[in-house]
């Protein structure tokens, strides 16, 4: 942990293990006999106690050292609790941060499985340890995350993202996520399911549903420029092509921007301004349902609430309704 870390990523992962160590010793999942209970240890850079985000006091169990550690072991590195981009640029140039991120690099030469959520992703990256791989970052720093680590594929819309022996989560109670993921992958999936039924944890595979079209904006000058011809233009089904010709680029090239700075496609990124302005209309209009698709540019109206239902996790009219009974309060 480091000064600064996000109060609530830290109780999720430590209630996680020590569901898992209960269920184990109650015998309610048998683990391999390969495979012996977790063994935790908190850790600072120097083994003194931390400050946390919410400003309280957390004490280690010592300084994080190498020594001993391997391919059996796992570092886990919850968020900053820095939720802007000048902060996370700020932190990263803080010795203790730039200390853990060369401990970083080395744990993962030697073996270690390394994995992080929310801002603490930019850790990772910055040691290099995800170039020319797939990792996740929270959402709304997904612009930075892609401008600022090119050697990274982004992908913002996932929860979680595994590759290889790195593991990467969303925002900060992605943390719950991260820590059932790494469950599975070392200890049981059964394991890992039955900690999520005893602390009512929901599966959540993609972060789509929390995403804000507005935090989204890149500063790619043709991304600017793609989101002003889909808005203009969403009452119609756009080809990618046309899409291409309206940013002067060829679908090659749009393709590989919108990969880079958003993790998506074309047309999936038209979708979600489609959806995000039928939200807007949800919540400002009293348009019925089969209207607000054809004005998005949804023909067959069953087809608009797959899809909504698919990008925002609930109904239109359960979004409807949940934005009127916001309003009330």
């Amino acid at each position: 942990m480091f000064n600064g870390v996000a109060d609530g990523p830290v109780g999720v992962a430590l209630d996680i293990l020590g569901a898992a160590t209960r269920i184990v010793h109650a015998g309610l999942v048998e683990l391999p006999k390969s495979r012996l209970p977790t063994r935790t240890r908190i850790v600072s850079i120097d083994g003194a106690p931390v400050r946390t985000a919410a400003n309280r006091t957390l004490t280690v169990d010592g300084a994080l050292e190498l020594r001993g550690l391997g391919s059996g072991d796992v570092l886990v590195l919850p968020g900053l609790g820095m939720p802007t981009a000048p902060e996370i640029a700020a932190a990263l140039e803080r010795p203790d941060i730039a200390r853990a991120t060369e401990l970083v690099a080395r744990a993962a030469a030697k073996g270690v499985r390394v994995a992080a959520s929310c801002s603490a992703t930019f850790v990772l990256a910055t040691a290099g340890v995800l170039d020319g791989l797939e990792a996740t970052t929270t959402w709304w720093l997904g612009p930075t995350f892609a401008q600022r680590f090119p050697r990274v594929t982004l992908r913002t819309d996932q929860m979680v993202v595994t590759s290889g022996r790195v593991l990467t989560a969303g925002s900060a109670f992605a943390h719950a996520d991260l820590m059932l993921a790494l469950l599975a992958q070392t200890l049981s999936p059964s394991l890992a399911h039955r900690v999520a039924q005893y602390l009512v944890l929901d599966e959540r595979a993609s972060q789509a549903r929390y995403m804000v079209m507005e935090h989204l904006r890149s500063a790619d000058p043709v991304i600017r420029a793609l989101e002003r011809f889909i808005g203009s233009n969403l009452e119609r089904q756009l080809t990618v092509p046309q899409m291409a010709r309206a940013t002067a680029t060829s679908p090659r090239t749009l393709a590989r921007k919108l990969e880079k700075a958003l993790g998506t496609t074309p047309l999936r990124f038209a979708q979600r301004l489609r959806i995000a302005q039928a939200v807007h209309l949800l919540e400002t209009t009293r348009r019925s349902v089969d209207e607000i698709a054809a004005q998005v540019g949804y023909a067959d109206a069953a087809a608009f609430r797959r899809i909504f239902r698919r990008e925002t996790g609930e109904a239109p009219h359960a979004r409807r309704a949940r934005s009127a009974d916001a309003r009330k309060l």
